[in-house]
Parts: structure tokens; C-alpha cells; sequence
């Protein structure tokens, strides 16, 4: 009983500390867009990737919000890892690969030692099947890459689109 309203009371505290960091996130740097953008796509990604990894019983995450409706951990997918998400990506904004990389690592690194925190000392999650942290970590870089790899493809295109309009 004491584990599950300590793991009640820690998503409680990250829901909090994520509503009032997402707001002036996406609010402080411009193009809004983009950043939206980042967050919706990132937030649908990972809910269709957590979906098949909860059906396939690869992860498990025993305490969630909403249990009898989701089998997902719905805070992390579509709160927690889109602002983290925002926040790589605004931090990256100009870089070339190299920076972008590395900067990846050094974003993801604390956010994934939570993870791994909580998964040997919690009720929050639980790898099966030989799910390992490896699996996780290269799972979460790979996705940011490809997210931001979305949004800078989105910026090339609206960049040409807007020669284009600005030369009619």
C-alpha cells in the first residue's frame, strides 16, 4: 500500500511540474508552430509505440493514470517525453548533426536514469520479454532523431514555399 501511493503521489508531482513547464516552453521561443507541431506529432508516435510495446506485454506499466481505460503510460507519452521533445528541439534549432547528437544524449540521459530508477525501485514500469535499458535509451534517441528530423524536413519545405510565395 505505502509503494502505490508513493508511485500515486510521484506522477501526481510530474503531472504538476510538467502542466506548469509546457506553457512558457512552447510560448518562449518562436516559430509556435513548429513546436506544436513537435509536441502533436511526437505525442501521437509514441502513443502508437507504446501501444503495440503494452499490447505485446514488452512493457507494463502497473501504476498509470486511468488504468481502466489505458493500458499505456499516457503522463510520460503525451506529456512528459513531448515537452522533453519541444525542449531538444529548441535547444537544437540551428545546430549541425554533430551538436544535435550530443545534445540528444545529454537531454535524454536524466530523463532515462529516472526510468531506470523507476523501474527497479517502483511500481511505474515493468520490462518483459528481455527488454532491456538499452532498448529504452536507443529507443528514445532514435525517436527524437526522427522527430526532429520531421521538424527541420517541415521547416526545409516551408522555407521553399515561402520563396516561392514571396517571388509571385
Amino acid at each position: 500500500m505505502k509503494k502505490k501511493n508513493f508511485d500515486g503521489n510521484f506522477l501526481r508531482v510530474i503531472l504538476i511540474i510538467n502542466l506548469l513547464g509546457i506553457i512558457p516552453l512552447i510560448l518562449r521561443k518562436p516559430p509556435i508552430k513548429d513546436w506544436l507541431l513537435v509536441y502533436i506529432y511526437n505525442a501521437a508516435t509514441n502513443g502508437l509505440v507504446d501501444k503495440v510495446l503494452t499490447t505485446y506485454n514488452i512493457v507494463e506499466y502497473p501504476s498509470r493514470f486511468f488504468p481502466k481505460f489505458f493500458r499505456t503510460h499516457i503522463l510520460f507519452d503525451y506529456l512528459i517525453y513531448p515537452t522533453f521533445t519541444v525542449l531538444y528541439n529548441q535547444m537544437t534549432m540551428k545546430d549541425k548533426p554533430f551538436a544535435i547528437v550530443y545534445k540528444l544524449v545529454l537531454i535524454t540521459l536524466p530523463a532515462f536514469l529516472v526510468e531506470l530508477w523507476a523501474v527497479k525501485k517502483t511500481n511505474l514500469i515493468k520490462w518483459n520479454k528481455g527488454w532491456k535499458w538499452y532498448h529504452t535509451f536507443g529507443g528514445v534517441v532514435i525517436k527524437s532523431l526522427m522527430t526532429r528530423s520531421f521538424i527541420g524536413g517541415v521547416r526545409i519545405i516551408d522555407s521553399k514555399q515561402q520563396k516561392v510565395t514571396s517571388k509571385s
